[in-house]
């Protein structure tokens, strides 16, 4: 309803339909509303309830090579084949219906509209029930005078699930070899008696009737016997489903062995028919033919019978039922094969045990009556019709059919193989071949008729495919199962070859199924490694993901993952930070320590998750993942089947920003000499719970010279002094101080000239961060100018320039002298200091004024000496002289008074002399 013209519509068979294994099934499917050909083609496909959403191809009107290979085989026997009802309507066929083939049915039209418009499939679903529906009746031969009674009973029965209804009939063949049957009574679905046309008159007078006695049991009674009733009689049952479409369908029919029926006429005409029961038969089989002679009162008359093969004798049974064998014959039946007896006068019986193809051909029998059982001369003979029996070489029963249930798997599934063997009656070898795409074919495993079973050299290690199995089901259905595939290499056909044995021969068929057997390495797996931010701050978290792109999810295979790391600054290679094994098992690696207890690992259907807690700089570094998949059905051991390795991602973990700032203003401090000062130096700004270390540093008043380190104050109160200030009277005399929390003091005990020069500190900051102590930043104090108010008065020191030279290991003097004269009571100290070109002015050697000497570097005590041969001469003796020892000296004179008894020392006068270079020679 609703649709406009020229709109196409296909319509297919409704659905669900039941149908029974083994069956003959039709399936219709039609098109309407189409234009183009008045012949349209007709697609058919199915989708399995294994894979409901993919689709496997059967049959074309227009494609041979439509099927896939699972169906091709069949398509080419026409065991599925489609028959053209009209130009616009179709029957699909499966001939033999089985439980692989239940599935949804999808009926196409490919498009020969100028324009898609409308339906071009459709579909419907088919389900496939075991056929349950049994017939049988004991097969007899039976002998009645005309105008008796005859009954027969046949046993019916079913056990499908689904509603059914039974139809039961009885059906006579006139004659041996005759193929058309003819009604006597049937009991319908509908449970109506329908009689045969021979048979309506004696229905309706009762005299034919067909009645249900038990559960299973029918019974056929005819009144009064006709000579027209004489024949192969035999039971047909069908079983019937009612489809959707409210029609009814006969899903299977079984008929049961006959019952041959013998009427005598009432005259004396001698009557002979031959039956047999089974005309069809494959060598090996056994053959029992019988001939039953009609005659009134035929118990006190005479018969010889004789039987025929294509019109030549085979055996004789005269009126006493002496046997006679004729040629050959007579050898076969010393061995047993052959056997021929008088059953009653009316029956007589010929069976060949083992039939052979020379017993191919049309068997007959003739009846002659006698007077006397010895009498020569027959009152009358009558010849049977001839009956044709078929023997076909024993391998021609055996039928094969060879399928899978896995036509397409990817490395690592598994492969199903069935072979299906019908029609064999003795013992059966297999035997299954691998024929791949390229090079010879491989045995895969063979089953002897003991079942006994070997496996094909490819295939003996149970650790490359698996432990293969085969196995059989039933006696004619074998199982091959190979649990892991490797790659594509076993793609291919795989032949199943079955051999039946008999009597020292042997018959052997073959089929084939193809497999495509996809590797994961062709699959397209990449991995693509990203960070949501590539700079962190310490304490803080990250998230790497790594994406995985592939034909398929990470649900379907077994995937691990290996997370790399590489340090910053570098190592030169990547250390495995951990490893996530398939079954969930991580395995840490040698990056382990840096990462323990901070590490979350995640995994969803297109990626894995490295989450990073409370980051720290061992964090910092560049990562990468680094994906392996395994084939289905094996342990992750030795190669995956497929490997990937991401890009490259840095992570830069960055210390909070420091906000530290010093007073950097420059100051000056005046002092008179041998008074106590102090340096300060002030924090303006700094993050809470932060910690300083304390640097204080002297810059010398002489140009060029570089600051000294004075004394290192640490955050956790330990002091580095400087080298220049390392003396125990140095130590004693710098000392650093903290005031407050945000102020620091270097304290200057008895200043004196030597002191003279700029200060200032270094501030570093330090916080506590996740681990250890960081260092945020750092800053610079101004500088604060340290002078001495010195008297007008001055020393007169010799301040001539020299310039001497000295060969290493030699002693040599330098000449430090006081002119003029002294103050009373004054006391005089002298420093000495060495220059260089390289490097900053230091001192030498501190003479105090109360006469000890001060060594600021202990190695040169034993080489320097203070002569002092008078108050005035301060000349300083270098003993063994060094390379080391070239430079320009000097010395420095203090002159010291103390202002009344009790009171500090002030510094009265203070010079500097001139300036020695020193030339050192080799030895």
């Amino acid at each position: 309803a609703g649709l406009s013209t020229g709109q196409r519509v296909v319509t297919v068979q409704k659905g669900p339909l039941y149908r029974a294994k083994g069956s003959h099934v039709t399936l219709w499917c039609k098109v309407s509303g189409y234009q183009g050909p008045a012949e349209q083609n007709f697609q058919w496909s199915i989708y399995l309830p294994s894979a409901p959403e993919r689709e496997v191809q059967i049959v074309s009107t227009v494609d041979p090579s439509f099927p896939y290979a699972i169906y091709t085989q069949r398509v080419r026997s026409r065991g599925i084949y489609v028959e053209r009802v009209q130009g616009d309507a179709v029957l699909l066929h499966i001939t033999e219906l089985q439980d692989r083939d239940a599935g949804e049915y999808e009926c196409h039209t490919p498009n020969t509209d100028e324009r898609y418009f409308g339906s071009y499939s459709a579909k419907t679903n088919l389900s496939v029930i075991p056929d349950t529906l049994s017939a049988s009746m004991v097969p007899q031969v039976l002998t009645h005078a005309e105008g008796e009674a005859v009954e027969l009973t046949c046993e019916v029965s079913k056990s499908t699930a689904q509603h059914t209804h039974l139809s039961v009939g009885w059906y006579r063949l006139r004659g041996a070899g005759e193929s058309h049957a003819e009604e006597v009574l049937t009991l319908s679905k509908d449970f109506i008696l329908r009689p045969g046309p021979s048979y309506t008159q004696r229905f309706l007078v009762g005299d034919v009737r067909l009645s249900k006695v038990g559960n299973t049991t029918y019974k056929l009674s005819i009144e009064g016997s006709e000579p027209s009733d004489q024949g192969q009689l035999y039971c047909e049952a069908a079983e019937w489903i009612e489809d959707p479409d409210e029609t009814w369908k006969d899903i299977s029919r079984k008929q049961t062995g006959r019952t041959s029926l013998v009427v005598m006429s009432q005259d004396r005409d001698l009557s002979v028919d031959i039956t047999a029961a089974q005309s069809s038969l494959s060598e090996g089989d056994t053959l029992q033919l019988n001939c039953m002679v009609g005659a009134q009162k035929s118990s006190s008359r005479h018969f010889q019978v004789v039987w025929l093969l294509n019109s030549v004798e085979v055996a004789r049974v005269d009126p006493h039922g002496v046997l006679i064998w004729e040629g050959e014959y007579e050898e076969r039946a010393k061995l047993g094969k052959l056997q021929a007896f008088k059953h009653s006068n009316m029956v007589y019986v010929l069976t060949i045990y083992e039939v052979t193809l020379k017993d191919n051909g049309t068997y007959q029998c003739s009846a002659s009556e006698v007077k006397t059982p010895g009498d020569f001369h027959s009152i009358q003979t009558n010849l049977s019709s001839g009956i044709q029996v078929n023997v076909k070489p024993i391998g021609d029963r055996m039928r094969l059919s060879v399928s899978t249930s896995t036509p397409q798997v990817m490395a690592g599934d598994a492969l199903i193989l069935l072979c299906e063997v019908q029609g064999a009656t003795s013992p059966l070898s297999v035997q299954w071949w691998h024929l791949p795409l390229q090079g010879p074919r491989v045995p895969v495993a063979t089953m002897e008729q003991d079942g006994t079973l070997s496996l094909g050299s490819t295939y003996q290690d149970g650790g490359t495919r698996g432990s293969l199995r085969l196995e059989k089901a039933s006696s004619g259905t074998f199982t091959l199962v190979i649990p892991n595939t490797l790659d594509e290499g076993d793609s291919g056909q795989y032949e199943c070859e079955v051999t039946e044995w008999s009597r020292g021969q042997r018959w052997t068929k073959e089929g084939k199924t193809a497999v495509t057997v996809t590797s994961m390495a062709g699959l397209g797996l990449h991995a693509t490694l990203r960070s949501r931010i590539a700079t962190v701050g310490y304490g803080q978290s990250f998230e790497l993901i790594c994406q995985v792109s592939a034909s398929y999810t990470l649900k379907e295979v077994p995937v691990s993952v290996r997370w790399l790391f590489q340090p910053s600054p570098t190592t030169g290679h990547y250390q495995e930070l951990v490893r996530v094994f398939p079954s969930g098992t991580m395995a840490w690696g040698e990056a382990q320590p840096h990462f323990q207890g901070k590490a979350q690992l995640t995994k969803d259907d297109t990626s894995f998750r490295l989450h990073i807690h409370n980051a720290m700089a061992a964090n910092k570094g560049t990562y990468q993942c680094v994906v392996e998949v395994w084939r289905r059905n094996s342990q992750p051991l030795g190669q995956p089947a497929a490997t990937t390795r991401s890009n490259a991602v840095g992570i830069n973990v960055v210390l909070p920003e420091s906000k530290l700032r010093v007073a950097t203003k420059e100051s000056s401090v005046e002092i008179a000499g041998g008074a106590d000062t102090a340096i300060e130096c002030r924090i303006l700004f700094a993050q809470n719970n932060s910690q300083f270390t304390i640097t204080w540093y002297f810059l010398p008043p002489l140009a060029d010279a570089p600051p000294l380190q004075i004394v290192r104050a640490h955050y956790s109160s330990i002091l580095e002094y400087g080298a220049e200030f390392s003396s125990p009277a140095q130590k004693s005399r710098f000392l650093s101080q903290r005031v407050s929390s945000n102020v620091f003091r270097l304290q200057i005990l008895s200043a004196n000239p030597g002191d003279q020069g700029k200060y200032y500190c270094v501030v570093e900051e330090w916080l506590w961060l996740v681990d250890d102590w960081y260092k945020l930043g750092e800053g610079a104090s101004g500088r604060t100018t340290l002078e001495f108010k010195l008297p007008e008065r001055e020393l007169q020191l010799e301040s001539t320039n020299r310039s001497i030279s000295a060969r290493a290991g030699e002693e040599v003097t330098l000449h430090c002298l006081l002119q003029g004269a002294l103050l009373p009571a004054a006391h005089l100290s002298a420093i000495w200091f060495q220059g260089k070109k390289s490097g900053p002015t230091r001192r030498l050697l501190t003479l105090h004024r109360n006469g000890a000497i001060e060594y600021p570097q202990e190695s040169l005590a034993g080489r320097l000496h203070l002569r002092r041969p008078t108050a005035g001469d301060f000349s300083l003796t270098l003993r063994s002289v060094e390379e080391g020892d070239a430079g320009l000296y000097h010395c420095q004179v203090q002159e010291w008074q103390q202002q009344s008894e009790g009171k500090d020392w002030a510094l009265q006068a203070l010079a500097h002399s001139g300036y020695t270079q020193l030339t050192t020679i080799p030895p």
